[in-house]
């Protein structure tokens, strides 16, 4: 009930925004034809009510995925709309469409019963009543505002619970879409809590110590052939042999004994539109947008793979899908990759419904270029799918597909099974002796449902392996807190290449105790350490989890964090 309570300002307020038309044209009756002024408030009711349910619609969709109200990000892949429609069954489709329509149509019925008749009643009016109908429609600006208040009303205002679910659920999903709309980048940091300088120097102070390799170097070789394969939404609440249920990934977790598994690996984001520049640029996400949509800012980001080529490696993408998808082309194009096989290389026939090419077939096609002889040292980076929503596969669904929980968990037993014959088939070729395999998720996912805060580390934790040949240490584990930001730092200090334009990163092999992760969701982020955690909302300006010993430096440094990091992305042009 505290929902519809504190939701009723931004209600009120929206509502507010929607009668100033209306209220406007009443004045209007009074020297005009009342016909003409009925028809005009009919059809923008009609137009109203068919574009809100539309956005109803829209955000409940988006916050069963996100996890986040509607806002302004949805407009980012308008120019891609195949790809939006891509993460929705065609049952979700057809059921939502009828919706809306069916929706539309009785809220329309019910306004001609309500409303409607009402508006038939106008008629022409005394000229002194317009400055009465001015005056009630100047103090609609009281709900606008959400009161008399200095400050009008925001998010802020309806968050009243230390759960997030209860406080997203007081947000209008229509008042926070044009809120987020007309409040797009102004140049100013709203992540602001310290001083630039003094933002810098609690990062530094805490980075600084962690950039140095606590061992020797686990690779035997300072060339070795690079292969990342970056799996789709694997979160490590699926992976056993990092505690989380035993049968979905059954190849991951027998491979985790012959490598190194990074046990305490987390996603930066919560897309891959963002994870993929955490990993291959070492860089933050945005609480908001997304830097690799923005081509005039992605091309001053460092990127892993300009750095695999100064060392002499030939460099390559290889994805199933749309590579216009999030602006992931010219991404990786800025990062000097020239060789690329896309969703066009691969036979429409082998697609599922939506995004690309099935797992099964688009690593087969990995494979046969990998049979052919390779200019070695190479660095080819694999980007899977299938384990997207809407979750289709070919063959058996191990775990059914009677909810979209069983049907993740198929997914990726899909792919597991996928990636587990691509490795016996690396094991076969001459280059896998001196070659590294790095198999890390994109980012994680609300799936399965984990007890707990929505954006606890749970959601974020991901698995990270490296296997090959050119292991020199091989069936350990790495306990040491990380993330994505930290990979290309670590792996170019492996190969002796130039890491130092990767300024958020740490080495992920200095098991120091004050190793932390940072990762950002929408306007809010977590900082994780052994020793605490301290996950905050920036809309409530409060933390959602605060625990343990470091719990109150990891405020400090968290916010650090997400300032810095934030005003970089304002800066680059």
């Amino acid at each position: 009930m505290k929902t519809f309570f504190y939701g009723l300002r931004l209600d009120s307020s929206f509502a507010a925004y929607l009668s100033f038309i209306p209220f406007l044209l009443l004045i209007f009756s009074v020297f005009s034809n009342s016909k003409i002024i009925e028809n005009s408030i009919k059809w923008y009711s009609y137009l109203i009510l068919l574009f809100i349910n539309l956005l109803l619609i829209i955000d409940a969709g988006l916050y069963q995925s996100w996890g986040v109200r509607l806002d302004a990000t949805i407009l980012t892949y308008l120019n891609t709309p195949e790809v939006m429609i891509a993460s929705t069954s065609t049952y979700q489709l057809i059921s939502g469409t009828l919706f809306w329509l069916v929706s539309s149509y009785i809220f329309i019925k019910i306004f001609h019963r309500v409303i409607s008749n009402k508006i038939h009643k106008i008629e022409k009016g005394n000229w002194l009543q317009a400055p009465i109908f001015l005056l009630i429609t100047a103090l609609l600006i009281i709900p606008v505002r959400g009161g008399l208040q200095t400050i009008p009303v925001n998010q802020s205002n309806v968050y009243f619970s230390n759960k997030m679910f209860a406080n997203h659920a007081s947000i209008n999903f229509v008042w926070n879409f044009f809120n987020a709309l007309t409040h797009k980048f102004n140049g100013k940091n709203t992540y602001k809590s310290f001083d630039n300088d003094i933002a810098q120097k609690i990062i530094n102070k805490r980075r600084n110590q962690l950039l140095v390799s606590d061992t020797d170097s686990v690779l035997n070789t300072t060339k070795p052939n690079v292969i990342l394969i970056i799996w789709e939404s694997l979160t490590a609440k699926v992976v056993g042999s990092l505690g989380g249920e035993p049968s979905v990934t059954e190849n991951l977790n027998r491979l985790s004994k012959e490598g190194i598994l990074f046990t305490n690996f987390y996603g930066n984001g919560e897309r891959t539109d963002k994870g993929i520049p955490a990993i291959l640029s070492g860089y933050y996400p945005q609480p908001s947008t997304s830097i690799m949509k923005m081509p005039n800012k992605t091309r001053s980001l460092p990127m892993l793979s300009k750095k695999m080529i100064d060392l002499g490696y030939k460099t390559s993408f290889y994805y199933g899908g749309d590579l216009n998808f999030g602006n992931m082309n010219t991404y990786l194009r800025n990062g000097g990759i020239t060789d690329f096989v896309d969703g066009n290389d691969f036979d429409k026939k082998d697609w599922n419904s939506k995004w690309g090419a099935h797992d099964h077939i688009f690593m087969k096609r990995f494979e046969d270029d990998l049979s052919t002889k390779q200019p070695e040292p190479f660095f080819k980076i694999a980007l899977t799918l299938t384990s997207h929503e809407p979750f289709e596969i070919q063959g058996t669904y191990k775990f059914g597909k009677d909810t979209e929980e069983n049907k993740f968990r198929s997914a990726h037993a899909y792919t597991d099974k996928v990636i587990g014959k691509f490795i016996d088939f690396a094991k076969q070729q001459s280059w896998y002796k001196n070659t590294l395999i790095v198999i890390m998720a994109d980012h994680g996912h609300r799936y399965p449902k984990h007890k707990g805060e929505f954006n606890s580390p749970k959601k974020f934790k991901i698995p990270m392996l490296w296997l090959g040949g050119a292991l020199q240490k091989k069936g350990i584990e790495i306990n040491t807190i990380a993330s994505q930001v930290d990979f290309s730092y670590t792996l170019l200090d492996l190969l002796k290449g130039d890491n130092s334009d990767f300024i958020y990163s740490k080495n992920i092999f200095n098991n120091s105790e004050k190793q932390y992760t940072h990762y950002i969701f929408n306007k809010g982020f977590g900082t994780l350490t052994k020793n605490g955690l301290f996950v905050y909302d920036f809309v409530s300006k409060k933390p959602i989890l605060k625990t343990g010993s470091e719990a109150d430096k990891l405020d400090s440094l968290g916010k650090a964090i997400s300032q810095n990091a934030f005003q970089d992305f304002l800066d680059r042009k």
